[in-house]
């Protein structure tokens, strides 16, 4: 059986084998480890799909290579890995699949030269809005890598109107005295999304302000047991992920990604969880299911995804398929955040501070004024997918979960 280069994360293309744990003729059980594999965002284990013997290494310790490459043949008790049929059905699978998971997620195809576009070209040229004629290839006979077409976008030609040109970005000029700072594979992983993203989609922001006095009740008479039980804070992050949920079982199109002239509304609610990385990078590692999680669950999982993370412990299928985004900077005191939205979802929601204000509290015996802990929730959505009164209703009913909602009977 080939072993291949896996997807590790939706905006990944490349990785670096960086060890491997069996050498050749040695046995390897089905999902022990079989070798390393560093990315710009993170570094893996990966397990041997199947039982077999190591035949053969192709790729060495240290090298680089694209997502879908033939690293190592794996020889089962079938035969899968020796020569002849079985091997070329093998490689014919390997490569059926390595080609599903690099164009997971159905995008508007160049018409220009297809042959020599490549499943990931493709998707970023379709995502990015550029035509193969926009970008200058320095791949073999001149074919278009995916690092062409993501400094094609970091150029600033990206979402150029057919017919017209966009002018390159002067570089600046460093004076004496000026402190030069590399961009580490992290950071350039997420400038290359951020601008691609930008380029794709039309971004509208929408915020609402948002009471969390019965959040804030639910923390105060369970915070120290919680803590004592589990190990970490109670934050407000669990409550409005969980909010989230409610709101989009209602909204459903909020929870989709935008395909080649359409919308893919998923049945699962998948939250991407915007986890930064001591200012180095950003990841968004996903919780699957969210929405079938309770509170507890909810706020579990966050802070074991978090930790993993930050300690370069995720798994591959951690970082690939989520369909909603919370970014959370409330823990810096921010006051409003327009998040950028990680493609190809349609939507991402940014959890900004909490801050006691005076409010007025509407009563059937008249108003009264009131201290209360108010936060801002904000929304930045693709315009392509659904428009601002639909945007504005999933935030309403957002408000509404988070202000009405029992939690102290939540957390029991």
């Amino acid at each position: 059986m080939d072993i291949i280069m896996p997807q590790l994360g939706e905006t990944v293309l490349e990785g670096t084998v960086a060890l491997w744990c069996k050498k050749p003729g040695e046995a390897v059980a089905a999902d022990e480890s079989l070798f390393e594999v560093e990315t710009e965002k993170v570094t893996m284990e990966i397990p041997s799909p199947v039982a077999g013997i190591v035949r053969e290494i192709l790729v060495p310790a240290g090298t680089t290579v694209k997502v879908g490459t033939r690293l190592a043949i794996v020889e089962t008790a079938a035969g899968t890995g020796a020569s002849g049929p079985a091997a070329a059905q093998s490689q014919m699978h390997s490569a059926a699949v390595s080609a599903a998971a690099v164009a997971a997620v159905p995008t508007p195809l160049p018409r220009s030269a297809p042959e020599k576009l490549s499943p990931v070209v493709r998707r970023l040229l379709g995502e990015s809005g550029l035509r193969p004629d926009q970008v200058q290839g320095t791949g073999l006979d001149g074919r278009i890598t995916p690092e062409d077409v993501l400094a094609a976008i970091a150029a600033g030609a990206a979402a150029a109107a057919p017919g017209t040109t966009t002018a390159r970005v002067p570089s600046p000029l460093a004076d004496s005295g000026d402190r030069i700072v590399p961009l580490n594979k992290v950071r350039r992983a997420t400038a290359a999304h951020m601008v691609r993203s930008v380029a794709t989609s039309p971004h509208t922001l929408q915020a609402i302000e948002v009471d969390f006095h019965r959040v804030e009740q639910a923390r105060n008479a369970r915070g120290a047991h919680w803590k004592a039980r589990e190990g970490f804070a109670l934050t407000y992050l669990p409550f409005v992920c969980a909010a989230v949920c409610e709101a989009i079982a209602e909204f459903p199109y909020v929870n989709s990604s935008f395909g080649n002239d359409e919308l893919i509304v998923h049945r699962g609610v998948h939250l991407g969880i915007a986890v930064d990385l001591s200012f180095e990078g950003l990841l968004a590692p996903v919780l699957r299911d969210a929405n079938r999680l309770n509170l507890r669950e909810l706020a579990v999982q966050i802070a074991a995804l978090a930790a993993r993370a930050r300690a370069g412990r995720l798994s591959p299928d951690e970082l690939k398929g989520a369909t909603y985004t919370v970014s959370n900077s409330g823990s810096f005191g921010t006051l409003i955040t327009a998040p950028i939205i990680n493609q190809p979802q349609v939507a991402i929601l940014s959890s900004d501070g909490v801050h006691k204000k005076p409010v007025v509290i509407e009563g059937p015996d008249g108003d009264t004024i009131a201290v209360r802990p108010i936060g801002i929730l904000a929304q930045s959505f693709d315009h392509r997918a659904f428009d601002g009164a639909y945007s504005a209703a999933f935030l309403r009913r957002l408000k509404r979960e988070l202000e009405q909602r029992d939690w102290l009977a939540a957390l029991n």
